[in-house]
């Protein structure tokens, strides 16, 4: 069976015995080290099939991966298939249009390259390496969010593989599927595998101004920081997409004075979209309103812009992320949060305050099955650690921590950084609230036996939806208020 599918793929089949096995299923959360019973590198839509009606042959498994950047490790599985879409790197770049197309394969640094030379980008995340796929269907928080909108509000069209090996088109057009493109736009990898996407592409760079600002986050000094970054965002233009991280200064960054190693900062970053003499205008309060510890703030090519994140998340090392939206950021919250970040056990670890503002906000709420636009904040926790020895007092942090800020919340949280989705139907009710009964309707349409359930799960034979608002009703019935 196994002879007869790598023969009939254009693309690879890699089992246990196979010498690149051990490389073929390594992905990048070092938490995760699982043995899946093969891996079908998929080069083409057909392979993509293929390895599905193998999986339900078999009854196996399945898990997708597209960069195989998933936090919570959905891209690998134990015993199962992983529908590896790595080899699908073609993208097709229209620059009248203002379109792209890209295969599930690409990551964000692949698709960058290819629209800037075009000097168009589309809203990916802050990590090159990350792919495409994960990032969109989980909605995509990125540097481009108040200008352009999260990256599942330019996704425009997809090619989708159902369980049952239907290839579908979902899109706006005539003839395309309406339906599962809304539900692609934010509800996960629950009802296919996304073999093919296409993108709205927006004027950007080829250069950008980029502030990267390091102030004193001892003593009382985090707060202040937080109370004047939370005001200054409350006016900037929808060209400033901003960003808060508190952690503390590694010890061996030699990037960072020697006498700073060690200390507690609050980092304020901010990528402008526009003419950058005007962007440095704009950005310098960042830089001015006090002495900072370090200023790495420069006008910079986009793509690069893109990259500066990328050693700070190596393979391998071990990840654990939580989210929430926040409806407030008063004083007292504020404090709140400054009292959790200072827990964190690991000096690796941060905390993130994404402002919720521009396009993101603007997006219809009935465009897309996201929830949130309406919060202050989305609340990011970044747990990282070395050594399996700390995996329950970072994870706990990370918990208690979220636990601690629910109340100021709306319930919702970004899925991409919902931990390992502990509380399962549970989360994901609060998360998208009223487009929940639709998400299940559609699950039930496209996966009803639930073959695709390593992702941000929707269960499709949940039962305890009547009260809910239909999926069939008009789309603006299920708009949040």
């Amino acid at each position: 069976e196994v002879a007869r599918l790598r023969a009939a793929l254009a693309g690879n089949v890699v089992t246990p015995t196979d010498p690149d096995y051990d490389r073929a299923r390594a992905v990048w959360n070092g938490m995760f080290d699982r043995r899946p019973a093969l891996i079908a590198a998929c080069a083409t839509t057909a392979d993509a099939v293929a390895a599905l009606a193998f999986a339900r042959r078999h009854e196996l498994t399945i898990a997708v991966r597209g960069g195989g950047h998933s936090v919570a490790g959905y891209s690998t599985c134990d015993g199962g298939i992983v529908v590896d879409l790595s080899p699908m790197k073609q993208i097709d770049v229209d620059p009248v249009g203002r379109v792209a197309s890209a295969g599930g394969g690409v990551t964000w640094g692949e698709l960058d390259a290819a629209t800037q030379a075009f000097g168009l980008a589309t809203p990916g995340g802050v990590f090159s390496r990350t792919g495409i796929a994960g990032l969109t269907l989980g909605g995509g928080y990125g540097w481009l969010r108040a200008t352009y909108g999260l990256a599942c509000d330019n996704l425009i069209g997809a090619e989708v593989v159902t369980a049952d090996g239907r290839v579908i088109v979902a899109g706006e057009q005539d003839g395309q599927d309406a339906d599962l493109l809304w539900g692609l736009r934010g509800g996960g990898g629950n009802f296919g595998v996304v073999t093919r996407f296409t993108f709205r592409l927006h004027p950007v760079g080829p250069n950008v101004s980029f502030a990267v600002v390091f102030h004193d986050g001892e003593g009382d000094a985090t707060g202040r920081v937080l109370r004047w970054f939370r005001d200054y965002c409350a006016d900037a233009p929808d060209a400033v997409n901003p960003i808060a991280v508190c952690g503390v200064v590694p010890d061996d960054m030699e990037m960072f004075p020697e006498a700073i190693w060690g200390k507690r900062y609050v980092m304020l970053g901010a990528l402008f979209v526009g003419p950058t003499d005007e962007g440095e205008r704009v950005l310098r309060p960042l830089r001015a309103f006090a002495q900072p510890l370090a200023d790495f703030s420069d006008v910079l090519p986009y793509v690069d812009a893109q990259k500066l994140w990328d050693a700070d998340y190596p393979d391998g090392m071990r990840y654990y992320w939580k989210s929430l939206n926040l409806v407030r950021l008063d004083d007292a919250v504020i404090e709140r949060i400054v009292a959790g970040a200072r827990r964190q056990p690991s000096p690796l670890s941060t905390t993130d305050l994404w402002f919720v503002g521009g396009a993101v906000r603007r997006g219809p709420a009935d465009g897309s099955a996201v929830r949130g636009r309406d919060a202050v904040v989305m609340l990011g926790l970044e747990a990282n650690w070395e050594e399996p020895a700390d995996d329950e007092p970072n994870m706990r942090w990370a918990r208690e921590f979220i636990a601690e800020m629910e109340p100021v919340s709306d319930g919702s949280r970004y899925l991409n950084f919902a931990g390992f989705l502990e509380e399962g139907d549970a989360a994901l009710r609060s998360t998208f609230g009223a487009h929940y009964a639709r998400l299940v309707e559609l699950k039930r349409r496209y996966d009803p036996t639930n073959r695709f359930r390593l992702n941000q799960n929707i269960d499709p034979s949940d039962q305890d939806i009547a009260s809910l608002p239909s999926a069939t009703a008009r789309l603006t019935t299920l708009a949040e208020p």
